[in-house]
């Protein structure tokens, strides 16, 4: 798959996210395809159906030069918002070892020394690239991703995304970078209501890991997901199609 590179209008966006003010998404896309990601809306602007999420990219190739005239303009107030990148795409998937785009807005954040909190979010080892910048911040966090401890059932909700063991090494080197780290459980699978003791050691792995910060969401099970209550019982537990009806009844879906 080509990525298409395009020219944004603005870059430096109002976060509907909780606990986040700004969001930069350098990307509109992600070419790592999570079966239950709650944005594949995102492509809507370009013509794209959920169904085509992850089968493309587009690159806000100026997206370091807007950062930098728009942290300019920014006023000194404002700027002690906590700024996120990202939201609606992975700030380092892997077209981002060519384009930089992440690394440059980095870069424009620590020329300005903005004070406010800077928090990433992502699925990819690639952070580490940037440990030099991330540390160079006056207020810098990453946070990690992370389903399960089950490399299986992570390449099959996250087929083009690294390895749930891969993100828990990651987490464990910015930890020993000395940058603060949290994590994401989300989605919280279905199969924890059945087995709390893999959900037991999903935290468990995390503490190990370092992380000073747990965030979690529900699942986002939609008719044009390629994930459904059906076939997560029936991949994730090896229920039956004859008993998953039942199943889903006792956990409440």
């Amino acid at each position: 798959m080509e990525p298409v590179e395009i020219e944004a209008k603005t870059l430096i966006q109002k976060s509907k996210t909780p606990s986040n003010d700004y969001v930069i998404n350098p990307y509109t896309g992600c070419v790592l395809g999570c079966a239950y990601c709650f944005a594949s809306f995102a492509g809507r602007q370009f013509g794209r159906s959920a169904k085509e999420w992850g089968d493309y990219l587009y690159v806000k190739k100026n997206a370091v030069e807007l950062a930098r005239k728009e942290l300019s303009k920014m006023p000194e107030g404002k700027r002690r918002g906590t700024m996120l990148l990202s939201s609606v795409t992975d700030p380092y998937q892997g077209h981002e070892t060519k384009y930089r785009l992440t690394r440059g807005i980095l870069r424009e954040l620590e020329r300005v020394e903005y004070p406010g909190l800077v928090r990433i979010l992502t699925k990819s080892p690639v952070v580490t690239r940037d440990i030099d910048l991330l540390t160079s911040l006056p207020r810098a966090e990453v946070g990690m991703s992370v389903t399960t401890t089950d490399d299986k059932v992570s390449r099959w909700l996250e087929v083009r995304a690294p390895l749930a063991s891969r993100r828990l090494r990651t987490l464990a080197e910015l930890k020993q970078a000395g940058i603060p780290t949290y994590a994401f459980v989300g989605p919280l699978l279905p199969h924890f209501a059945t087995q709390p003791e893999l959900l037991d050691d999903l935290f468990g792995r995390l503490v190990d890991a370092g992380v000073s910060e747990v965030f979690m969401e529900h699942i986002n099970l939609k008719p044009d997901r390629s994930i459904t209550p059906e076939n997560s019982a029936q991949k994730l537990l090896g229920i039956t199609p004859r008993t998953t009806g039942q199943w889903l009844t006792d956990i409440g879906l």
